[in-house]
């Protein structure tokens, strides 16, 4: 998108799936080369110890149908997911219990006092709750266990259609650098939470004596009033942006904060800010994505 005045955008192609394995065999990759291969190999092995018990079109019409639902399991995709791979996570959802709860020591049951009845009546107790993160150390770095450590940063935003477009030809190259200068998995994820504007009304009414014109101080308080009726009639959200990069050796907490320091530098050059995640704010994240519809106080500035 670009004005009458542009000196001309120029056109990058990004492949929609970055992570797409390599073709092996046509349009087959190797896993389903190798699944069509074994399915092959079974239907001949199960023909050649039917044969002579019956004839090939019967066998041909009881496993041509097993043999459509075998390929199409191997060749189709869904929401850019191999469908086996789609429903074997759709049965490891349908087995995982619906009612989690964060509890490492365990589930206790119910007071004995309670009547029997009452205690037969209880629905099933939930799950303890397993966390892929173990623990955060002192320079923000999530230990993932066996996955490795991960570091996490957020991210300013560009008005990108804005931009002429030698502008927008300086963003996207600079991004793109970014992009082919990654070592490792990287994450961009994006995220809405609740905006709490009671401590802004708060600290402008709490300001406003001290100001040097009693029409900023009106004017002040005026905002202030405005803030509080915004906020109550109105479900304000704001989105968050962070980038996660992560290592998949254990001991590599060093490398991945030092990830996160060549990001901040190669992004710079598109223009956006990006600030590493401290410990505090690191476990702020997570209490924000375990209880997304709880409102979390956080030492950054909102703008009205």
């Amino acid at each position: 998108m670009h004005g009458t005045h542009d000196e001309g955008v120029e056109t990058v192609r990004i492949p929609a799936d970055v992570e797409r394995p390599d073709r092996v065999l046509g349009p087959f990759t190797a896993r389903q080369t190798a699944q069509l291969t074994a399915v092959g190999l079974l239907l001949y092995g199960l023909w050649w110890l039917l044969r002579p018990y019956m004839s090939a079109l019967a066998f041909l019409a009881m496993t041509t149908p097993v043999a459509g639902v075998v390929i199409a399991l191997v060749v189709g995709r869904r929401e850019g997911v191999g469908l086996d791979r789609f429903l074997l996570a759709a049965l490891a959802f349908a087995r995982t219990p619906k009612r989690q709860v964060d509890a490492p020591e365990g589930i206790p049951p119910l007071p004995e006092f309670l009547p029997g009845r009452l205690r037969r009546a209880a629905p099933p107790a939930p799950c303890p709750i397993t966390v892929p993160a173990a623990g955060v150390d002192e320079m923000g770095v999530v230990d993932l266990g066996a996955d490795g450590r991960a570091a996490l940063a957020s991210c300013s935003t560009v008005n990108f259609a804005l931009r002429t477009g030698a502008e927008q030809n300086a963003l996207t190259s600079g991004f793109g650098r970014w992009l082919n200068s990654l070592t490792g998995p990287v994450q961009i994820l994006l995220t809405t939470h609740r905006v709490e504007l009671a401590p802004m009304a708060a600290s402008l009414r709490e300001g406003a004596p001290a100001l040097p014109h009693p029409a900023l101080e009106a004017a002040a308080r005026a905002h202030a009033d405005y803030l509080d009726q915004l906020a109550a009639t109105r479900d304000l959200t704001a989105r968050r942006h962070l980038v996660i990069a992560r290592e998949s050796h254990a001991a590599s907490g060093g490398r991945v904060c030092q990830r996160v320091h060549e990001t901040q530098r190669a992004l710079a050059a598109a223009e956006i800010d990006v600030t590493p995640l401290d410990a505090e704010r690191v476990v702020e994240e997570f209490a924000d994505a375990c209880n997304p519809g709880l409102p979390h106080h956080r030492k950054e500035t909102v703008s009205c």
